[in-house]
């Protein structure tokens, strides 16, 4: 499920949307414009978007939702829309129009539809489960004190490690930056590389990196903070995995398939809780995962936290009746929270006490990767979208190939990324 793995699963059984009255399926697949609900008794019908995830069962779930909410409120009718393809593009431009959806989930969290007044604040809708939330879940939807969405799933990003193949070689899983370097330019041999970030030698490292020297990407005022001397440090400091040659570059697939480490093609790569499942079928118990070591002392290890949001349409005339249905999902049912993350790929419950129950996660490396987040867990800022990351990853790859001046590049680059945000922020 995570945000870059959207496509449409060949098993899925449609396309289009579904309705939902009174815990009964009335319209079918590929409907625009559903009718019947007024048969129904419902007074209110909902449009309820999902991305197509790829993971089977994911669909019939939500709809197995939405018939269970239409029974607790026969009211209120549910319209479930799957949208193949483009999904962040399909919903930016469908919010601009009277088809715009009622509820919609969103990957990384985008503050600027707070600022555009496009999703609704819903500190009412949390009340007391506020607390049960994890730091990570409350802080990435928190705009100017306000909280715009309720996290779903929670997709950590974590270093695994080949346990024999280390221990083979007398290292032990890097706790430091040198470290890192040290065990990657050690494993790497005649037959293969050391490590596997991504296919451009980049992946989530610069973010990492600037992390893991206490450094941040953007401020909470909305102000570019990788052009710090911490940034620009750890950023430099990346060059000495290229210059080693460690890096395993333009693999079959990139760095969110775990296929290089169950291959055996690299002994650590960079990759999610969601692949999991697929590295102990390939490798039993013969691995582990760490966080991105700290840069140096005074640093702090890393993860990678992404995921989905659901939010609720600001400009929607069923807006009570939305925030309903939000509540109702993400808030109330801890049970259907519970089989969202770990029955159709595996995540992480971003409620403390559902992620606690959860059989899947309750016990050796998937136990730790919740600890793990839980510690050192990161997620991009609100304001990182695409013009804004393109350009630090720009100024990033220049820096750890040692092409052209590091300070220089970093400063073009926040230069070039503040006047975005300032776009963004009006």
């Amino acid at each position: 499920m995570s945000a870059r793995r959207t496509e449409l699963s060949r098993r899925g059984f449609l396309t289009g949307s579904l309705l939902v009255a009174a815990g009964t399926v009335l319209t079918s697949a590929c409907s625009t414009d559903p009718t019947g609900a007024s048969g129904s008794g419902a007074k209110t019908t909902l449009n309820v978007w999902y991305h197509a995830y790829g993971e089977t069962g994911t669909q019939q779930a939500a709809l197995r939702y939405a018939t269970a909410f239409t029974k607790a409120h026969p009211d209120i009718a549910v319209k479930v829309t799957w949208v193949p393809g483009d999904y962040a593009g399909k919903l930016n431009a469908t919010l601009l129009t009277d088809a715009a959806p009622d509820v919609f989930e969103i990957g990384d969290f985008n503050e600027s539809l707070a600022r555009r007044g496009q999703i609704a604040a819903l500190d009412d809708v949390y009340g007391t489960a506020k607390t049960d939330f994890n730091s990570n879940a409350i802080d990435s939807v928190t705009v100017d004190g306000k909280l715009y969405g309720i996290k779903m799933i929670d997709d950590v990003m974590m270093l695994y490690y080949r346990k024999s193949t280390l221990a083979k070689a007398g290292i032990t899983p890097p706790t430091s930056y040198d470290g890192l370097v040290a065990a990657a330019k050690a494993l790497t041999t005649g037959k293969g590389k050391g490590l596997f970030v991504g296919n451009d030698g980049l992946g989530d490292t610069a973010i990492l990196a600037v992390w893991s020297n206490g450094g941040e990407l953007v401020s909470r005022e909305g102000k570019v903070a990788f052009g710090s001397p911490q940034a620009l440090e750890a950023l430099t400091g990346l060059k000495r995995l290229h210059d080693d040659g460690s890096l395993l570059l333009g693999f079959t697939t990139d760095w969110w398939d775990p296929a290089a480490l169950t291959q055996g093609v690299v002994p650590m790569q960079w990759c999610g809780l969601w692949a999991m499942p697929a590295v102990k079928s390939a490798l039993g118990d013969d691995f582990g995962v760490i966080p991105w070591p700290a840069f140096k002392a005074g640093g702090s290890p890393a993860v990678r936290v992404g995921g989905w949001t659901s939010c609720v349409n600001a400009k929607s005339k069923k807006l009570d009746a939305a925030k309903k249905f939000a509540q109702w999902l993400w808030i109330q049912q801890a049970d259907l929270q519970k089989d969202f993350a770990e029955s159709y790929g595996f995540h992480v419950p971003p409620r403390r006490s559902v992620a606690a129950t959860t059989k899947a996660l309750s016990e050796g490396t998937a136990k730790e990767t919740v600890t793990l987040a839980d510690r050192y867990g990161k997620h991009n800022p609100g304001t990182w979208d695409t013009a804004v990351s393109s350009a630090f990853n720009a100024a990033a790859v220049k820096i750890a190939a040692g092409d052209g001046d590091a300070a220089g590049l970093l400063a073009q680059a926040v230069k070039k990324a503040q006047g975005e945000i300032d776009k963004q922020r009006g």
